[in-house]
């Protein structure tokens, strides 16, 4: 090629592509001519110079647009250059990192859960179904009323569809009844064994007394309201033990779901030989005391006895039993003991009893150990 001249009256040379050009010879389509200059005249005032301006003409059917071209073939690599290593920089400008280690742990983490659930009050409740599906404007109680409401029914087209629809499936099912014993029995003459084991008790709480000199328990009593909590008298039954003097005096109540700790502490004036709860008001506990005292308590009001008997009107021995009466009011209770007496009681006048009655055969008298009453017999019913 060549080079143009540096007068500035001269233009620089250019370099110029053209795809695409008008078909010129059949040489031309199938080979790209070679670069060649042409000489042309760039400036006007000086037209007897000429610049050189290269041009590459690529000459190119419109068919073979878009092909891949065909001058690149594959050949081996071949190395250009080679980069040794400069061991003079590797502690001046690099710096090597501690490898770091991360603990991941993809197993759920989980937590263990105890609940309690709260007892509910189940109540059976009847109903007593009468007769109905009547519309609104018949009284059914009216014989009149309903007569007149069948016949207008029994006349309608409808109506008697309906029935004879029914009556076709109706008399399936008598016939399947005749033809098959449902009351037959299969396995007459056999007896299974469906006991797997014998029958067996497992231990699911266990209640202490919590003071320092054990006590005997003498009565336990349930809650009425499912039996959530448990009322537990302890005594000393044996006469002249030598621990009834420093012994406490205490009885407890425990909800069967905490065994470690007393709800309540009941403190009455001597040890307790029974306690009972009332089954209409829960919240009513009565007790016999060692001395023959009668007391009871409201759990609403604390440990100390609401009111309790006088002694010269109570029993003169240990009151073994008592229990509460079903009568018009929840207040009415009856006790015995060893003195040979059933004392009938109002707890809201604990000062005498209602009633007594001696417990005498003959010319001798029994003492009471054991109080039933039963509600079905009424008031007078007392099993001693």
């Amino acid at each position: 090629l060549s080079r143009p001249s540096r007068s500035a009256n001269r233009a620089r040379p250019s370099h110029r592509y053209q795809r695409g050009a008008p078909h010129r010879s059949a040489a031309g389509r199938a080979r790209s001519s070679h670069p060649h200059p042409r000489p042309r005249s760039t400036d006007p005032a000086q037209p007897g110079r000429a610049a050189m301006e290269i041009v590459y003409v690529y000459q190119k059917s419109r068919r073979e647009f878009g092909r891949a071209t065909s001058h690149i073939s594959d050949r081996p690599a071949e190395l250009l250059d080679e980069f040794a290593p400069d061991p003079s920089i590797k502690d001046t400008q690099y710096e090597v990192r501690n490898p770091t280690h991360l603990d991941l742990q993809a197993i759920p983490e989980m937590s263990e859960h105890d609940v309690n659930t709260e007892s509910f009050t189940y109540t059976s409740v009847g109903m007593l179904h009468v007769e109905g599906g009547w519309p609104k404007d018949i009284d059914w109680t009216e014989k009149d009323q309903t007569a007149r409401f069948r016949k207008k029914v029994e006349k309608d087209e409808e109506y008697i569809r309906e029935v004879k629809a029914l009556a076709d499936v109706v008399e399936h099912h008598i016939k399947q009844n005749n033809a098959i014993d449902i009351y037959e029995e299969y396995f007459a003459g056999e007896h299974a064994d469906h006991s797997s084991e014998a029958p067996s008790a497992k231990t699911l709480s266990v209640f202490k007394d919590p003071n320092a000199i054990k006590r005997t328990v003498s009565t336990i009593s349930f809650h009425p309201d499912g039996g959530r909590k448990i009322a537990v008298s302890f005594c000393l039954l044996q006469f002249q033990d030598e621990r009834s003097e420093t012994a406490a005096n205490q009885s407890y109540i425990w909800n069967v779901d905490n065994p470690n700790q007393p709800e309540l502490e009941l403190n009455p004036q001597s040890k307790l030989c029974c306690l009972e709860y009332n089954t209409k008001d829960a919240f009513l506990l009565a007790g016999g005391s060692y001395n023959g005292l009668i007391s009871y308590w409201d759990t609403r009001r604390g440990s100390e006895p609401v009111e309790s008997s006088l002694i010269e009107k109570s029993h003169r021995d240990p009151v073994y039993s008592i229990v509460w009466l079903q009568g018009k009011t929840a207040y009415e209770c009856a006790s015995t003991s060893t003195d040979g007496q059933v004392l009938w009681w109002d707890i809201r006048k604990l000062g005498e009893p209602t009633e007594s009655l001696e417990l005498l055969v003959g010319d001798q008298t029994l003492g009471g150990v054991s109080l039933e009453y039963s509600a079905a017999g009424g008031p007078p019913q007392i099993m001693v």
